[in-house]
């Protein structure tokens, strides 16, 4: 009780400052309708104001949790357009084939470490032989190349990254249908370079490059990136470096592809090789 009455002896002049303080906003708020609209609008300016704030955290802390959501939407929507497309189009597939005659089956993966500033990169995703992901799986990010799984544990992969001076792949150009060999040559994580295009071949900058579907990791026709410029070194071939689509340093979801007809085609081709 002692401390008590310290406290009010020791601060009695603000006390008495704020309950007059107080008094007078009071006051002044309720005696004048303009005053007191003033004073309402601002307190819910001020309220409104507080929870747009807290939303929009909430929001930004939900985005991880929305967009592994909408990958696992992304990769189910792959799969049915694989089925829809066999299903208008089933004179095209082997009927030996039990699995609905689907090619390629689609799953959604999350990338939980990545590299992109040496010579030979990789990133590692959040599924391995537990969910299915086996070696030699293609990798990617959307519509776009990202990868090849080169190490899978029980429940995580490794990915070989197309920035990787390892890295090959088969790349054709869309309009014309040229091919060539994609490669990463170790300077810059947003272009790779396509070669062993002849120089007859007409070349723009801007045209698409695409893969080919040769090799039984990557289905034909997903996006690597556009033409940003290109060259005449000698020789028969152009130099064209590729701008490409995707953005390694804004990796965060990709989707793993699997070729169930991989198994048969290499079996094939080992004959006559």
């Amino acid at each position: 009780m002692r401390n008590l009455l310290n406290f009010l002896a020791r601060y009695s002049n603000l006390i008495i400052f704020l309950i007059l303080e107080g008094i007078a906003f009071y006051l002044i708020t309720n005696g004048n309708n303009y005053q007191s609209a003033k004073v309402v609008n601002g307190f819910r300016s001020l309220t409104l104001g507080i929870e747009s704030r807290i939303s929009n955290f909430r929001n930004y802390m939900n985005l991880r949790e929305i967009n592994k959501t909408l990958a696992d939407e992304n990769a189910v929507l792959r799969n049915n357009i694989q089925l829809q497309s066999i299903k208008d189009n089933s004179l095209f597939f082997s009927v030996s084939d039990s699995i609905n005659k689907q090619q390629y089956y689609y799953t959604s993966a999350e990338v939980i470490s990545n590299s992109i500033n040496r010579q030979k990169n990789f990133f590692t995703i959040s599924k391995g032989k537990r969910q299915g992901a086996e070696v030699d799986m293609a990798v990617t990010a959307g519509k776009s190349v990202a990868g090849v799984i080169v190490g899978c544990s029980e429940n995580y992969s490794v990915v070989m990254s197309l920035l990787n001076l390892d890295f090959r792949l088969s790349a054709k150009i869309k309009t014309n249908g040229y091919f060539g060999s994609l490669s990463w040559n170790g300077l810059d994580n947003r272009h790779a370079i396509l070669s062993e295009i002849p120089q007859h071949v007409d070349v723009n900058v801007g045209d698409t490059i695409e893969t080919t579907g040769y090799s039984a990791i990557f289905p034909e026709g997903l996006e690597i990136g556009t033409v940003s410029e290109f060259e005449k070194k000698g020789g028969d071939f152009y130099h064209i470096t590729i701008l490409l689509a995707t953005d390694f340093r804004n990796l965060h979801h990709v989707n793993i592809v699997g070729n169930m007809k991989k198994t048969e085609q290499l079996e094939l081709e080992k004959q006559f090789q």
